[in-house]
């Protein structure tokens, strides 16, 4: 039964991507009465069949869009899904399940107003209550997203308003939406029913358009979607190299990060994974600020985004990603300029200084980035000891402050909420960086709604005065794509199907 269903479902997608603009099999017309065997050797060879839109999915793992862990099966969420807002490209939140906010004069108390008429695939509507549920097994334990709803302190619903959602903060943030791209489900089960424009079949073998979707203003690409179940990571690579899978979402950096082959293309989207240079502001050289700054002149952010990266990055002067209205310059950054620093050796009299500086050893990318700027410090006149260390005994050393200086990475929020790395009491903070008006400064940058712009230039203005970092890029994530099936992407971070209704199936 399960064979004829899978018959029946790929001839139902071959019709449905002929309709998108694709090509149906060939049909079989048979030879011409009278032709010999030599007319039909020269015949063209028929095209080759078209591949059904095809997704991977783990079936023995949790398709829980919040609680599970599983990359495959969670790029299938955006499908089923939805979420209070969607956060573009240029790190803005855009309504999606909530229609209207307000929020206290001090930015500790939110109200979210829902859109009403929106239901879940099995008929529930969409309230307060629910995405209240959805919200708070979020910030539970064994939840992806508890870290970043730390600052929560309650989400709440009340049966007056069915349509309110309330949630309150301990630490004001006036970019609260931007944290609410979390897709909500109904439950907590391994599969939960969601308000997203598809469901997943009984068996798992597909992914279908539902009935009810309340955005049926837009058109889909694909009626129907198959799912290749996998297992292990090797089958999934097999599988997309093969072109039996059509997309997987990667990230080409990552440690042991996984290889992909075939002819596929990459469509990279901005992230917030953060690059950067840091210093051991308590002992050493690097005390002085003059020291730091002089240092960040022998970082070419260019060249490790485009080599170390493999242009799978951006280079940033801020630690804010470039494409975000936030990201601020100023007059005079401190870029790449050997020159310049050989003169600052001097003047400071840094040349012979010894320098421990750390990297993690497990990525590759890191250590090639590390060994660029390494060189570009001995070139100048320090003598670097360069220690690629396993990732425990790199965090053991930075915990010791056993560095003069070392390559780190942290993902931020996509309100860029900068406190675990440069407030006095970051978590990040190994170098034990202070300045008077930088908490402050970092509080209301973070507590800022309409002048967050004027709140981030003032502490750019402090951060490019001390350089207690020196940032270098932003990574970028990447979707691969079988070569020209697919076409009209425009991926964000957490939804590689963002804007799906523009995306044209081959």
């Amino acid at each position: 039964m399960k064979k004829l269903l899978a018959s029946v479902l790929t001839a139902a997608l071959f019709l449905t991507l002929a309709a998108c603009g694709g090509e149906a099999p060939p049909a079989d017309s048979g030879s011409a009465a009278g032709s010999s065997s030599a007319d039909a050797s020269q015949e063209e060879a028929p095209p080759p069949e078209p591949v059904p839109f095809t997704l991977a999915f783990y079936p023995a793992y949790s398709l829980h869009p919040t609680l599970a862990g599983n990359r495959a099966n969670l790029t299938l969420a955006s499908l089923l899904y939805e979420s209070l807002f969607t956060v573009d490209a240029s790190f803005q939140a855009q309504p999606l399940l909530c229609q209207s906010y307000t929020a206290s004069e001090d930015k500790l108390v939110w109200t979210f107003t829902l859109r009403s008429g929106v239901t879940f695939s099995d008929g529930t509507p969409l309230t307060a209550r629910e995405a209240a549920d959805a919200l708070n097994l979020a910030r539970s334990a064994g939840s992806r997203y508890q870290e970043r709803l730390a600052d929560v302190v309650s989400v709440s619903s009340s049966e007056e308003a069915p349509y309110q959602l309330t949630i309150t903060l301990r630490r004001a943030n006036g970019s609260l939406p931007v944290l609410l791209d979390i897709p909500i489900a109904l439950g907590d089960g391994d599969r939960p029913v969601g308000t997203g424009p598809y469901v997943l079949s009984e068996d798992g073998s597909c992914l279908t358009t539902r009935e009810g979707w309340w955005q049926r203003d837009k058109t889909l690409p694909a009626s129907a979607i198959l799912l290749r179940g996998v297992s292990k990571s090797d089958e999934l690579i097999y599988a997309f190299d093969g072109g039996a899978i059509s997309l997987v979402d990667v990230d080409l950096m990552a440690t042991n990060a996984m290889g992909y082959g075939g002819n596929y293309q990459a469509w990279d989207y901005p992230t917030t994974d953060f690059l950067y240079l840091g210093f051991n502001t308590r002992t050493g050289p690097f005390r002085s600020a003059a020291a730091r700054r002089a240092v960040s002149l022998a970082v070419d952010r260019d060249a490790i985004a485009t080599t170390a990266y493999s242009n799978h990055a951006i280079s940033t002067l801020l630690p804010v990603h470039p494409a975000s209205a936030l990201y601020q310059p100023g007059d005079a950054p401190l870029v790449y300029n050997p020159e310049g620093l050989a003169v600052q050796m001097e003047e400071l009299r840094l040349q012979g200084s010894q320098l421990v500086f750390l990297v993690n050893s497990e990525n590759v990318a890191k250590t090639s980035a590390a060994q660029l700027i390494a060189y570009q410090l001995e070139a100048a006149g320090f003598a670097v000891d360069l220690q690629q260390l396993p990732f425990e005994d790199y965090t053991a050393a930075l915990s010791r402050g056993a560095f003069d200086l070392y390559l780190g990475e942290t993902v931020f929020t996509a309100g860029f909420d900068l406190a675990p790395l440069l407030s006095s009491a970051g978590a990040l903070n190994y170098g034990g960086w202070w300045a008077e008006e930088a908490d402050s400064l970092l509080a209301a940058m973070q507590g800022a709604a309409e002048d967050k712009a004027l709140c981030a230039s003032q502490l750019f203005a402090l951060l490019n005065e001390e350089a207690p970092i020196v940032p270098i890029l932003f990574k970028n994530g990447s979707v691969l794509t079988q070569w020209g099936q697919l076409s009209g992407l425009s991926p964000v971070r957490g939804n590689v199907f963002y804007q799906l209704e523009n995306w044209t199936v081959q």
